[in-house]
């Protein structure tokens, strides 16, 4: 049985679901508003301020797409209240970030700079503060357009295992290696 798939959806105060002939689901908040199509297998039900999916036999198949819908509407209805937030670090010396609207700047210790056109769904910030390592802000109300671009942008210079320097996610762990030790005679 799928745990996740169970669990029905609170929907909070100035949020509206609404599910299309085609099960289109489209949810409308304060920030914003979400689509999701949804496999015609599947089908959400709205009742006393909740929303439930359900599915129609136990096959694998079935199993599997009911949890992920129910994930992906939840997502969609906490998108839309509250938004998603993801910071990135650049650690390492010369490294800079800046933006001018939804345009991203990047010096990554490269002969070039990478210009970056993030969508416009997506709002950027960048800080730098003497003593800290420059910083990229992006809020979005879409949580898998926020984590394909940031992946996008850590991939540009992923941290590597011996300085740490590269594109981190701030609070991220990296796990490092010991460099060359002097040989003993």
């Amino acid at each position: 049985m799928s745990r996740v798939g169970k669990a029905p959806i609170a929907i909070p105060a100035g949020v509206t679901v609404s599910v299309s002939a085609d099960n289109v689901v489209t949810v409308k908040g304060p920030k914003g508003e979400l689509t999701q199509l949804v496999d015609s297998d599947i089908t959400i039900a709205q009742e006393d301020g909740n929303v439930t999916v359900q599915r129609p036999s136990e096959q694998k198949r079935h199993k599997a797409l009911h949890g992920l819908y129910r994930a992906l509407i939840n997502n969609m209805v906490k998108g839309v209240t509250e938004g998603y937030k993801v910071e990135q670090e650049l650690v390492g010396v010369g490294y800079r970030a800046t933006n001018t609207g939804n345009t991203l700047d990047l010096v990554l210790g490269y002969s070039h700079h990478y210009v970056f056109e993030l969508p416009k769904e997506i709002k950027v910030a960048t800080t730098a503060e003497k003593g800290k390592n420059p910083t990229i802000i992006l809020e979005s109300i879409d949580k898998q357009l926020l984590g394909q671009v940031a992946a996008k942008i850590r991939s540009l210079r992923a941290p590597e295992p011996y300085k740490g320097k590269g594109i981190k996610f701030v609070g991220e762990v990296l796990r490092r290696k010991a460099g060359k030790s002097a040989s003993k005679k």
